[in-house]
């Protein structure tokens, strides 16, 4: 169990130095749920899992000032728990929010706390010492990154935590979740729809609705428009540039 506890802990620590690296996006329930399927032994409950959470957790991104539920803890916590304790998908969805909130009010504590390392930061630009710098960026990461490890590895208080929560409150909690995804696709929506845009949702629903194809079919025939619209078959035109290189080339 401790050996467990460890993994799942570190698994979680990657999903917050996912950052550090580019934003791989490798912290996404889809990506993270079946390495804790695979941890606790049932990968394919994992993946069911992961795939669900990302669906509730689709909208939840940063834009402008707003901070969404740490998807990275909800969705780690929430397919650990749902996998250990013999239950399914609606209860790691039920359990994903709470969770997800409780850390993310926790996060908001030591991102209060952290800025305190910052005066080296300043200290090491007046002195023209960038180590001072790169060394307080990797400070605040590291706190961010351990205590994402240690609220995994101590799950039992976050256990105790939920229990303390009325369950009527957590049963709300799961009906809204229910309705979450569909939330989750209407923020994005209004981040990118467009009038250009807006038949290939409908054709999208009616291919789904009416039509009865799955959602990996409908995606699969998504891909298909996209890569025609956008004509990512077609040889690419020459640049003015490249084109007078080859003419001189062909001088010789």
């Amino acid at each position: 169990m401790v050996v467990q506890a460890i993994l799942i802990g570190l698994i979680a620590a990657w999903g917050s130095l996912d950052y550090a690296f580019g934003t791989l996006y490798t912290f996404r329930p889809i990506v993270l749920g079946p390495l804790v399927g695979l941890v606790l032994g049932d990968v394919k409950t994992g993946v069911e899992i992961g795939a669900s959470l990302e669906l509730l957790f689709m909208g939840a991104i940063s834009v402008g000032a707003y901070i969404p539920p740490d998807v990275n803890i909800g969705g780690v916590l929430a397919t650990a728990f749902a996998i250990s304790m013999g239950k399914g998908v609606d209860a790691a969805v039920a359990l994903a929010m709470p969770i997800a909130v409780i850390s993310l009010g926790i996060g908001n504590l030591v991102s209060a706390i952290t800025p305190v390392c910052l005066k080296i930061a300043d200290d090491g630009a007046a002195a023209g010492n960038d180590k001072k710098i790169m060394f307080t960026q990797w400070l605040m990461g590291a706190f961010a990154t351990i205590y994402k490890f240690l609220l995994v590895f101590g799950a039992d208080k976050v256990q105790a935590l939920l229990d303390f929560i009325p369950q009527f409150v957590l049963d709300g909690m799961g009906v809204a979740a229910g309705i979450l995804p569909a939330m989750g696709f209407a923020m994005l929506m209004r981040m990118i729809i467009n009038k250009k845009l807006i038949p290939f949702f409908f054709l999208g629903f009616v291919l789904a609705s009416y039509a009865n194809i799955p959602v990996l079919g409908v995606a699969i025939i998504a891909v298909i428009i996209a890569v025609e619209k956008f004509g990512f078959l077609e040889d690419r035109p020459v640049m003015a540039g490249n084109a007078e290189e080859v003419s001189d080339d062909d001088d010789f």
